[in-house]
């Protein structure tokens, strides 16, 4: 399979993976044959990548952080939390939220199983939702990032539940906006940004009601705007006075809301939201802290489409993660424009003068 941008994809090319809906369910499912109807509903639902079966690609498949079955029933449940906690009332500034730390437990130890049995450690985020689901899916790939950084850092089994349980949660004062607000596609006035910044200290009152998660997770909540430079809301923190926990899901935040589909932008490439990271090194997050976080990160994951600088065009079939910027691809079309008699693959830290110009 190869991931491509849904302007390239032609009817009756199939999916080779799902697309999802808020709750993890199937709005349409792997094989299914597209004609143009789907293609246009599905960009005008914000999708703008897809994954499609090729023959040229046979046997290339991208590998998943986690199982589709957990990946599935986190999303039910962070759906289905995050709903019930946008038609509560606030009562005494207090949110009723039953079981909240039981639940998001059990869900964030079924991720940890999956992401402890990975043999590898280069890590992509595959899953393709609609755009409205952004906030649902946002916090499990927070949740899986934040994960692998706890791993990476050696935390214990207390420190990665404090950390999945504050990463999984850290956007739920989200719940308390207006949702012409959460919805809108053009710029905040002054007087909305005010509100979307107060979902830093909603959260942290939403998580700190809770008898059964730590005190430390609800920090995530708080302090994920802070920077490191002290230019962050909500109390303008700097350096170490922002605690780890919540330095790793800023970090793990701002690389997952670059590379979706936004209404106001287009999404990064990996690579380019990596750039951002290190560019941002020692000014928004500590430099260190986001060495170890792309270590693990697949720059340029298995099946994206890139044009390499002879004009060929090809798709990524290995990554090395000593060398990440050079993949072994699978050219799928020549500089000429014609497809080779038969695949074959090209490592490109063997090639010295040939480099990937960028995705396609």
């Amino acid at each position: 399979m190869r991931k491509v941008h849904i302007n390239s994809v032609k009817p009756g090319e199939k999916l080779a993976r799902p697309i999802l809906q808020e709750n993890g369910n199937i709005l349409l499912g792997a094989g299914v044959e597209l004609n143009q109807r789907f293609i246009d509903r599905l960009a005008g639902l914000g999708i703008d990548m897809l994954f499609i079966d090729d023959p040229l690609t046979e046997g290339l498949e991208p590998t998943t952080a986690i199982q589709d079955s957990t990946h599935k029933a986190a999303s039910d449940t962070i759906y289905k939390t995050m709903n019930s906690l946008m038609d509560q009332q606030v009562t005494k500034g207090r949110t009723i939220a039953p079981e909240l730390g039981r639940t998001f437990r059990k869900v964030f130890g079924d991720i940890m199983q999956d992401l402890i049995r990975r043999e590898d450690v280069m890590v992509s985020l595959t899953n393709i939702h609609v755009a409205d689901s952004y906030l649902f899916h946002h916090s499990l790939n927070v949740t899986i990032l934040a994960g692998i950084m706890g791993l990476a850092r050696g935390y214990n089994r207390t420190q990665l539940e404090e950390l999945g349980m504050g990463a999984m949660l850290f956007d739920i004062g989200m719940t308390r906006l207006p949702k012409e607000i959460l919805t809108k596609t053009s710029a905040l006035t002054p007087s909305e940004r005010m509100l979307m910044e107060k979902h830093t200290e909603d959260g942290f009152n939403i998580i700190r009601a809770q008898h059964d998660i730590s005190l430390l997770s609800a920090h995530c909540a708080l302090q994920h705007h802070e920077r490191y430079d002290g230019t962050g809301y909500p109390r303008k923190l700097k350096r170490e006075a922002i605690h780890e926990y919540a330095q790793i899901v800023a970090i793990a935040d701002v690389y997952d809301a670059l590379t979706s589909p936004r209404p106001h932008r287009k999404r990064y490439t990996p690579s380019e939201a990596i750039e951002f990271l290190f560019a941002a090194g020692n000014t928004y997050f500590d430099l260190e802290l986001i060495k170890v976080f792309c270590k693990h990160i697949s720059i340029y994951p298995v099946s994206t489409t890139v044009l390499l600088s002879s004009g060929q065009v090809a798709v990524v079939a290995m990554n090395d993660p000593l060398a990440v910027h050079r993949p072994t691809v699978r050219i799928i079309r020549e500089s000429d424009g014609t497809a080779p008699a038969s695949a074959y693959q090209i490592d490109l830290k063997d090639q010295h003068k040939l480099m990937i110009v960028k995705e396609l």
